[in-house]
């Protein structure tokens, strides 16, 4: 019996992985410069070296193009901060403020596409209404814990606080693109340390 080297019999399966990772690198560099719209699937193709015919083996259609983009996008924002909160809750959305700034090209690619979210028929909407409605429940839930704390102030209603912050950073990343100056961080922290107080007695309720 021969034996088969068994790198060699993962090889082709090694190589269509290497190269749908390069497509996705690619098409997260084209949907962020142009958005969803403006790039076509052959400004893609050009960038990898393949025909669209050969790129559509890998991926079937523009739309799971898309799909596989926003799956990295999310695995990259994941390294941040916020992927392993650690911290409080304040200290967390900070430093992931901080994060962002290190890593403009995902910044650009979410505020291009969630801008074009709004759109008729766009394939990427229920990503990002499911994105916010998790971000809300997420931050209420946090808020909620700190009025338990007595650190919440008063008249502060965590669900509309919980909005606010998703707004109040999605605007500022998009003015820091156009404008590097804005202090991204600072703004958020400015936010929440007014409805925010300070932890006093080492997280004990008051």
């Amino acid at each position: 019996m021969t034996n088969v080297d068994p790198s060699r019999r993962r090889g082709p399966y090694a190589k269509s992985a290497e190269r749908r990772r390069s497509i996705v690198d690619a098409a997260f560099e084209v949907f962020a410069s142009r958005g969803y719209r403006g790039g076509s699937l052959q400004d893609v193709a050009d960038k990898v070296g393949l025909s669209q015919t050969s790129l559509l083996h890998y991926f079937p259609s523009k739309r799971d193009l898309l799909v596989a983009v926003l799956n990295k996008r999310d695995a990259e924002a994941d390294t941040g901060p916020i992927g392993q909160m650690d911290a409080d809750f304040e200290t967390t959305l900070v430093e992931q403020a901080k994060y962002n700034e290190g890593v403009p090209g995902l910044v650009e690619l979410y505020s291009v596409l969630c801008g074009e979210a709004v759109t008729t028929d766009y394939p990427g909407r229920d990503y990002f209404v499911s994105r916010f409605a998790r971000l809300r429940d997420e931050y209420s839930t946090e808020l909620i814990a700190l009025r338990e704390q007595g650190r919440l102030k008063p008249g502060v209603d965590p669900e509309r606080a919980a909005s606010s912050i998703v707004a109040l950073w999605d605007g500022i990343q998009l003015q820091w693109l156009l404008d590097p100056s804005v202090d991204m961080a600072a703004c958020l922290k400015d936010y929440l340390d007014s409805i925010i107080l300070p932890d006093t007695d080492g997280g004990a309720a008051s």
